[in-house]
């Protein structure tokens, strides 16, 4: 739990030290360690980490900074655990990226929307799939402040299985389609699976992403089917272990789901059908549920207009993206760990907070949206010893919105002031 101590023992700090501290004076602080709001608190900073948390308005020396956040809410930084960071959908054109846009045009883009990503209050991301491993640079870009950006934690290339969903070759003519392998991240049979997974660890990955079903997206024709053996699963949840690597599996389909929660992976993203039987079993072996509603949302729109999807995606997303935001309700009710997540690169990058709107429009408390996306991200990430909440010892991660996020949930959407690792991004 944060510390808050009584004003003039930070004073006493601040003189004992004699180092020159950012003081932050909140109005409201949602610390995302409890339900409670404390009004009215100081948060010290020295160098990137908090080393106070004390009750009232605290002074400072001449030589420390000062942010007046009286009349706004601090929280933790937002933490989103499903995006594509450097991609983003545009319709017909996305599906001819791959034979126009190299390694470089990708890495660009990231840079681009990584920005746009912090701007908007997300210090941390998960990114679940990229083309060629181009947000392994990027997250090392970004560490070495060479640009700005949230702080990534990579799956680099997914790995499917032959023709399922994340083969890079999917709908193209038989001359140019090739047999991709587990360097392409396609796999078939155990070995294949075991020599996958460390591939992302030899590209530098900090964690696998797989898919365990059919999806909306790819071109092929079903959109929720199993598309990995029990064993290959098993191989890659073994092999991932081994190298000390999270799994997140995309899927949709209740089979799928199924099998790759026995073989012990860590989170379910999307989840589309999962019902009574798959939320047992996710409670019996602790599986995460990252929900991504705003990606169901935007793809149930889109496949509204004639020519947007190819003719083979566009009744999985008439389909399958209406009942996210049920499903989400079900897994709510059910009481399954929730950690927040949108798939942005679909949707827009920089528009990340429509998915707690969605969450609280599901029955979500505010409060309870707002902890998936800082102490519930921060444990699926098993980072919580460094952010997730706002305690003395943790990383300054900080953002800020102007009233009361609790009453008007939309206010995260205009985040006002972001801090990562003790660097203020934004102020307004």
């Amino acid at each position: 739990m944060a510390t808050l101590a009584q004003p003039f023992l930070a004073n006493a700090v601040i003189a004992a030290t004699g180092v020159p501290v950012t003081i932050i004076h909140a109005g409201s602080l949602i610390d995302s360690t409890s339900d409670k709001v404390i009004q009215k608190v100081t948060v010290i900073i020295t160098d990137n980490k908090i080393t106070a948390i004390n009750k009232g308005f605290t002074e400072g020396s001449s030589e420390d900074t000062v942010i007046d956040l009286s009349d706004y809410t601090l929280m933790p930084g937002f933490m989103d655990m499903h995006t594509h960071i450097s991609s983003q959908h545009n319709g017909p054109a996305s599906y001819m990226e791959g034979f126009t846009l190299n390694e470089a045009d990708y890495a660009i883009k990231g840079v681009m929307y990584a920005e746009k990503t912090l701007m908007a209050g997300f210090t941390t991301v998960r990114n679940l799939g990229d083309r060629h491993n181009e947000t392994v640079a990027l997250r090392n870009a970004i560490n070495n402040g060479m640009v700005k950006g949230p702080r990534i934690y990579t799956a680099a290339k997914s790995i499917a299985t032959t023709g399922g969903h994340a083969d890079p070759t999917n709908g193209r003519s038989k001359s140019i389609m090739g047999d991709p392998g587990p360097i392409d991240g396609v796999i078939n049979g155990v070995a294949e699976a075991r020599k996958a997974v460390r591939q992302r660890y030899k590209d530098g990955a900090d964690l696998i992403k797989i898919t365990a079903t059919g999806g909306v997206l790819s071109v092929a024709k079903s959109g929720q089917n199993p598309q990995f053996m029990d064993d290959e699963l098993n191989a890659i949840v073994e092999t991932a272990k081994d190298y000390d690597m999270t799994v997140a599996v995309h899927a949709h389909g209740k089979e799928g789901m199924l099998r790759a929660i026995k073989a012990g992976v860590t989170s379910i993203e999307h989840g589309t059908y999962m019902d009574e039987e798959v939320f047992e079993q996710m409670k019996k072996y602790g599986t995460y549920y990252v929900p991504t509603i705003m990606a169901g949302n935007w793809v149930a729109e889109k496949a509204k207009i004639y020519g947007f999807f190819p003719e083979l995606v566009r009744p999985k997303a008439a389909a399958i993206g209406p009942l996210i935001q049920q499903t989400f309700v079900n897994a709510h009710k059910a009481g399954i760990k929730i950690a927040f997540g949108t798939d942005s690169g679909v949707s827009a990058h920089g528009d990340n907070a429509l998915e707690f709107v969605l969450m609280v429009e599901a029955g979500m408390k505010p409060i309870e949206a707002i902890r998936s996306a800082t102490q519930s991200a921060a444990d699926l990430l098993k980072i919580s010893d460094t952010v997730g909440t706002i305690e003395v010892g943790k990383l300054a991660d900080l953002v800020a919105v102007k009233g009361d996020p609790l009453k008007q949930i939309a206010l995260l959407k205009e985040v006002k002031f972001v801090m990562k690792d003790g660097v203020v991004y934004k102020q307004q």
